[in-house]
């Protein structure tokens, strides 16, 4: 059964290149964002695996942790991290899940449930959809999910950006427009009437429909 928004990210125990991990317990009172691979020494999660290693000083800054995951075996994803280090000048800083009996990529829908139970064999076109992002919120319930054809890099910006909305939603009654930027305008939510968002926001709003009103983000 595949995930969706508002579901619970399921807890697992699996082994990885850093050390074995239970997925809630690593998580804590955090956010973690969760991104898979369908094969080791893969050129296109070779780049995105050293992109994110670049951008997770940014990922710390939200209490944000960063977690891969790929079908193979724990060593080797650490021999794997050194052609990242060569090819992108960034070896992994996070772990990397080796998923070697499949059990989390089925768990998390990526695989159906017939697959099998070892990644030995397989060839990258066989775990083609273990190309997913999930961001998890402290509560352990999905924020996001998407999947990505296995010829598309994935864009870590947009995740990143992604998850500046959901941890600003989620203190705010606000959503945000299309294309929002950290410290771009918000929306205020439908369900907060006006007599209340005047005492929130007694500087007033934009308008150009009755149903659209547009502030200024609201300070953390």
């Amino acid at each position: 059964m595949s995930l969706t928004v508002g579901d619970t990210a399921p807890d697992f125990t699996a082994d990885s290149s850093q050390e074995p991990i239970n997925f809630h317990e690593w998580i804590g009172d955090g956010w973690a964002i969760l991104f898979s691979h369908p094969k080791d020494f893969t050129p296109v999660c070779t780049t995105e695996l050293g992109y994110m290693a670049s951008l997770k000083p940014e990922f710390d800054k939200r209490n944000c942790k960063i977690i891969g995951l790929s079908v193979d075996p724990a060593d080797s994803h650490r021999a794997w991290a050194q052609d990242i280090r060569d090819a992108t000048g960034h070896a992994p800083n996070y772990p990397i899940i080796a998923d070697t009996e499949l059990a989390v990529a089925k768990l998390y829908g990526m695989l159906a449930a017939n697959a099998g139970n070892t990644s030995e064999g397989r060839t990258p076109m066989d775990n083609a959809t273990v190309r997913s992002v999930f961001v998890i919120g402290p509560d352990k319930l999905i924020k996001l999910t998407i999947t990505y054809p296995m010829s598309t890099g994935r864009n870590f910006d947009e995740v990143l950006r992604v998850l500046d909305s959901v941890q600003l939603t989620a203190s705010h009654k606000v959503a945000t427009p299309v294309n929002w930027n950290h410290g771009d305008k918000v929306i205020i939510l439908p369900a907060v009437s006006d007599d209340a968002a005047r005492e929130k926001y007694p500087q007033g709003w934009d308008s150009p429909k009755p149903y659209i009103r547009f502030v200024d983000q609201p300070s953390e």
